[in-house]
């Protein structure tokens, strides 16, 4: 692609250009490695380095241009810079220019929570193509243009590869993009720029503190989303999570509710529930579905309700509704030989595992127990561990405590934290095995037929990842391979 410097001066507001704003650019990029001759290189100042450092090795690999917030102390002859208050402010929006505003040419939904973003994103791109839509989707799973699978790095790319995936959207004939928008995404300004045609907010609890430091900014951040929303958009808000009003409180768009509980423009609830699936009736349809839980019928009218939004008629949705399957590592069961249940979710925060413990327990009515394997990632919001120890004993018969991902911190501190939650009567149910597959052996040695085994934390992850090395790990191979065994 070609875009004259000029154009991309356009869309932002420069505090100074120096040099040719006519020149030809045929990049751009934040990461000095990938810049090449005609690029243009955006110093971004980081959490972790400062852009800045590398703007001398971006020219010396050929960038004709330099967007920055400081400039160089000597300007090298034949490159143009541009200086600009924030470049975090500013990249989204040249990203946009470059690639031809493409969030313009497909109906960009993006969803955003602490819990159900996948499962959301990722049931609606499934539900339009089967509707014989051509769709995108961006999630912390995997990235699709229709059926071209791209690794995803990030829960959000930043924004230059978000907006070179979405072109590639529209040059592959999509109609539908389908986008999870994580706190870090908004907060960072990756998604500045993009044309949203609809947002949806699953529910709030918490979460990276680590990075935002309080609840409130992190609430704020998920907020911001909704405050940026055109009038032309919808926003469809979560009536049963106490930040669902306050989520659209200055939001312009079109604003509809949904509820399991209580008076909303989607309603729904449970008639029967199994691990195979459940019946339930969506706002006055009754419909089978392959799925469990009251959080997963949440997320089910979330996505209900954002397809008729779309234009989409209830008898069309609740027709391909019964036919999707969860997500990969969402409460997905393996059963085994023995007669018991191992149950794979990635729920690695306190409120997720009180809503995949609540969904067994209505399976199980009583007629067997629960081990709960789990762990809490290093490096992280060290204040929910003891939380998620809590509520692994609160509704678990035995819990073991093991690894997550550690990342640079030691296992058995992490597993200290979590342990420290917990009373001296509640730790009698409780043991911590640092190694992850042993832990899961044990809880498998442990299972008798009707019991149910939930190892948290994972999910559709293939890797642990220790002192910086991502090692592969499945825990759904490592089950597999425990029942091919025994």
């Amino acid at each position: 692609m070609n875009c004259e410097l000029k154009t991309l001066i356009g869309c932002i507001k420069p505090i100074s250009v120096i040099g040719n704003e006519a020149v030809d650019i045929k990049g751009v990029n934040i990461d000095s490695r990938r810049i090449a001759d005609g690029h243009l290189f955006v110093a971004m100042v980081g959490t972790q380095t400062d852009g800045h450092q590398y703007i001398s090795k971006a020219i010396s690999q050929g960038a004709k241009a330099i967007l920055c917030e400081k400039l160089p102390t000597s300007l090298v002859e034949g490159v143009t810079y541009i200086q600009v208050a924030s470049t975090e402010d500013a990249v989204g929006k040249v990203a946009t220019a470059f690639y031809g505003d493409p969030s313009k040419k497909l109906k960009l939904v993006g969803v955003t929570g602490t819990n159900g973003k996948t499962t959301i994103a990722t049931l609606l791109y499934n539900m339009f193509r089967k509707m014989g839509h051509k769709c995108g989707l961006l999630s912390t799973v995997c990235n699709y243009i229709e059926d071209t699978a791209i690794p995803a790095d990030h829960t959000t790319p930043d924004p230059i590869e978000l907006n070179d995936l979405l072109h590639r959207m529209v040059e592959a004939g999509c109609e539908y993009a389908f986008m999870e928008c994580s706190s870090h995404a908004i907060a960072q300004k990756r998604i500045g720029g993009l044309r949203f045609t609809g947002g949806i907010f699953t529910n709030l609890t918490r979460d990276h503190l680590d990075y935002h430091k309080t609840f409130e900014n992190y609430r704020d951040a998920k907020k911001a989303f909704f405050d940026g929303l055109p009038k032309s958009a919808f926003a469809i808000t979560n009536a049963d999570d106490k930040n669902g009003s306050v989520m659209v409180q200055n939001c312009k768009a079109q604003i509809r509710t949904y509820s399991t509980q209580q008076a909303a423009d989607f309603k729904a609830r449970i008639l029967e529930c199994h691990f195979e699936g459940m019946y339930v009736e969506i706002d006055g349809h009754e419909v089978g579905v392959q799925f469990i839980g009251k959080f997963n019928v949440s997320n089910l009218l979330a996505v209900y309700g954002a397809a008729r939004m779309l234009g989409k008629s209830a008898q069309d949705i609740l027709l391909v509704l019964s036919t999707l399957h969860s997500v990969s590592g969402r409460l997905e069961p393996i059963r085994s030989p023995q007669g018991y249940t191992a149950i794979v979710d990635y729920a690695h925060t306190p409120d997720a595992l009180e809503n995949v413990l609540n969904a067994i327990h209505e399976v199980l009515n009583g007629k067997g127990q629960v081990i709960t394997v789990c762990g809490a990632g290093g490096n992280r919001d060290k204040g929910k561990r003891p939380l998620m120890a809590q509520e692994a004993v609160k509704q678990s018969d035995r819990v073991i405590i093991t690894s997550d991902n550690p990342r640079f911190e030691e296992p058995q501190d992490i597993i200290n934290d979590m342990l420290a939650g917990l009373t001296a009567q509640q730790l009698k149910k409780v043991v911590s095995i640092v190694d992850r597959r042993e832990a899961i052996r044990a809880a498998c040695m442990m299972a008798q037929k009707g019991d149910v085994i939930l190892i948290a934390g994972k999910g559709h992850e293939d890797y642990q990842e220790i002192k910086g090395v991502k090692h592969h790990f499945d825990d759904k191979e490592v089950v597999r391979d425990i029942f091919a065994n025994q």
